[in-house]
């Protein structure tokens, strides 16, 4: 059976023209890097107000990064995420989108502490460091005809070893350890930067209902903020000056 989905339309002479799933597709890729970007916006704003809040006022700071609260605030985004992850089905694209956000702007609280860890100019150069070198690799996910799944399996064994070592690494304390894993942090990151994208542009069906679109949207914003956070935070752990 004829698979019309993926066909090419062409023009008389040959030459090749947009087709509808083109176009789907570039419109689903493209509501795909707005959220992300939108909850990469949600996170720093938070993530500065926090700050800028806490060095204004030191009980607040001493209550956030000193209490118990931290805890919660350490673990809240890790719960946010489970729940969307496993609940999308159930949700309303507006809901989802909320949740995303909402996740967003967690991570930005709990990723606060950057800006009386690190400089401003030595934050605001990896991010800029890391939206080229993310950009770069998901346009290499995007376009590249390699089937990447391999090194997407190989590359979340290696995330999982990562894990582990972060946490042995919490009892330890050793600086060199913590460089090894800053450096195998990005690797892995980098790689499933482009794995992902090329997952999600497979996720793309150009029948699908428009819900069903917009959790796909979600997921997929989801997938790539995680990967572009953690790149950036494992850069900032040997590119960042400290205060």
């Amino acid at each position: 059976m004829v698979d019309y989905r993926n066909m090419q339309a062409r023009s008389p002479a040959g030459v090749r023209v947009d087709t509808g799933v083109d176009q789907g597709l570039r419109s689903y890729m493209l509501g795909v890097y707005n959220m992300m970007a939108i909850g990469l916006a949600v996170t720093g704003v938070s993530a500065l107000g926090t700050s800028v809040l806490a060095q204004s006022n030191p009980a607040f700071a001493q209550l956030l990064y000193t209490s118990p609260l931290r805890w919660v605030i350490m673990l809240a985004p890790l719960a946010a995420v489970f729940f969307l992850s496993f609940r999308i089905q159930n949700l309303s694209v507006g809901t989802a989108r909320a949740v995303f956000w909402g996740y967003a702007a967690l991570v930005g609280l709990s990723l606060s502490s950057i800006f009386l860890v690190f400089t401003g100019q030595s934050i605001v150069r990896t991010f800029f460091v890391t939206a080229a070198s993310f950009g770069a690799l998901s346009l290499y996910g995007y376009t590249t005809k390699r089937d990447l799944s391999a090194m997407g399996s190989f590359l979340i064994m290696g995330l999982f070893g990562l894990i582990i070592a972060s946490v042995v690494n919490i009892f330890l304390g050793s600086t060199a350890l913590q460089f090894a894993i800053s450096v195998i942090g990005v690797l892995i990151f980098a790689g499933l930067t482009a794995f992902d994208t090329q997952q999600i542009k497979e996720m793309y069906y150009e029948g699908d209902a428009s819900d069903t679109a917009g959790r796909k949207t979600v997921m997929g914003a989801l997938r790539l903020y995680l990967d572009f956070i953690n790149m950036f935070m494992f850069l900032l752990q040997f590119m960042g000056n400290r205060e």
